[in-house]
């Protein structure tokens, strides 16, 4: 086939932190065993994959004052499982999520540019926001910061972040033993930067690293948050699952970018998706039919179901109908992650004529919308469907979600990914060693403006 189609990104995201990973089917192993981050990303690597994406979570949720522990609870920390991945593997990417509410400009950029270094040009650092109060308890400011506040400060740590990246030129290292000169201090910039969020005057400790900058990835659909991510990531990690709706997010995302001087190509939409794969497209639903009741229990179904009514509704049988109460006025019935929110009036409205319309239980209707973008059929249909959203422009790529760990992508990687190669979609080797090169980014800007003190 012809080398002028549009070539698939694909990323492995490790499973866990909600309800996507079937933690309690046997064949899931350790969330916490160095072992299982392994797997996965050999396995990400042996299929060309571009990154392995790591999520994190700042706080167990807790769910009518308990630990809820119907999703998987408790993770290592994100850069030191990346920094050890780093040791294992040669070409894959490494992107963790970090928060940009409780952390500083000089110690993310420290720790990313070190990866960085460490991994010869693979970090990535995907950039979330906080304004949830309960959260910030296990900070020194707690939950300072309002939610209008949220994207101004991560605005402001990025640029601050930035500064430090680029404060060392590309060529500073002279290392020349005879003189004694390891870096001419004038190859060393002074970092400045004085903002609403920040007060910064100092030397960053890290010469400029492989890629510059760490790719910087960045989820969020609102308005705020699109325009966030033309600003300023190199990809955007998105829910938008259908045709329709990921070509809408495309075009949006993608006309922001020439008012910041960017090209489309400079920033890379990558929704998140899961996958299930059978002898047939039969027995691939089957399957898929399987795994959802899994991820969705009775439990998991109520305890969804009361986020959004903010009362007990352990009362209701989840094979039955929904409540005929309406939903409480003010509710803190979960905290750490709420996934709605919207008016919970609206939203029991729209779930009451979905369900009344499809005849849904509780648990039929939990399953229904909380269903991701999902690929289901034999390995050349999900190659194919794969291959017909990026050829269409309603994405670049897909960060996969397996439902299993560590080995839920191993199918996947052995079936389709050479069916994605049959069609010309996909690589077969990595032509070069940097996560930019594989996401075939341009390198970032020599020196941020305003590094240097006048």
């Amino acid at each position: 086939m012809s080398n002028q189609r549009k070539q698939i990104h694909l990323a492995a995201h490790f499973p866990g932190v909600n309800n996507t990973t079937v933690w309690s089917d046997p064949a899931s192993k350790s969330q916490i065993d160095f072992d299982s981050f392994v797997h996965l990303a050999e396995t990400a690597e042996r299929g060309l994959f571009d990154f392995f994406f790591l999520a994190e979570g700042l706080r167990l949720r807790e769910h009518r004052g308990r630990i809820h522990d119907l999703d998987v609870v408790g993770r290592p920390d994100t850069l030191t499982v990346l920094g050890a991945l780093a040791g294992v593997t040669t070409h894959l990417g490494l992107a963790g999520t970090i928060n940009t509410t409780f952390n500083e400009p000089y110690e993310l950029a420290r720790h990313f540019a070190s990866l960085d270094h460490l991994s010869d040009g693979r970090a990535a650092w995907n950039m979330v926001t906080s304004s949830d109060a309960f959260t910030g308890e296990n900070f020194r400011r707690g939950g300072y910061l309002d939610k209008a506040d949220r994207y101004v400060r991560a605005g402001e740590l990025i640029d601050g972040a930035r500064k430090f990246w680029d404060s060392w030129d590309p060529d500073a290292l002279q290392i020349d033993r005879v003189r004694g000169v390891f870096a001419p201090d004038n190859a060393i910039g002074d970092v400045t930067h004085s903002g609403f969020q920040f007060d910064i005057r100092g030397r960053f400790t890290i010469p400029r690293s492989p890629q510059g900058h760490p790719v910087l990835l960045q989820a969020g659909d609102s308005d705020e948050g699109r325009e966030f991510g033309a600003a300023r990531a190199d990809a955007i990690f998105t829910i938008h699952g259908s045709l329709e709706d990921g070509r809408k997010f495309y075009t949006d995302v993608k006309g922001r970018l020439a008012k910041y001087r960017r090209s489309h190509d400079d920033l890379k939409v990558l929704p998140a998706a899961t996958f299930v794969l059978g002898d047939s497209a039969a027995d691939a639903a089957e399957r898929a039919d399987h795994i959802r009741h899994q991820q969705v229990g009775p439990q998991t179904a109520i305890a969804f179901l009361e986020q959004v009514w903010g009362r007990d509704l352990s009362a209701y049988d989840p094979d039955g109908p929904l409540p005929d109460v309406e939903p409480a006025e003010d509710s803190t019935i979960t905290r750490g992650r709420v996934r709605h929110a919207k008016d919970p009036r609206e939203i029991a409205d729209q779930w009451r004529a979905r369900a009344e319309a499809e005849k849904l239980s509780i648990r039929e209707l939990i399953i229904a919308v909380t269903t991701r973008q999902q690929f289901v059929g034999t390995a050349t249909q999900v190659a194919e469907e794969i291959d017909r959203y990026v050829q269409a422009d309603a994405c670049d790529g897909f960060i996969l979600v397996p439902h299993l760990t560590p080995a839920g992508l191993d199918e996947f990687v052995e079936k389709v990914v050479p069916e994605l190669q049959n069609r010309g979609s996909f690589r077969t080797e990595y032509s070069g060693t940097t996560l930019r090169s594989h996401l075939g980014l341009r390198h970032p800007h020599q020196q941020t403006e305003g590094v240097r003190a006048s």
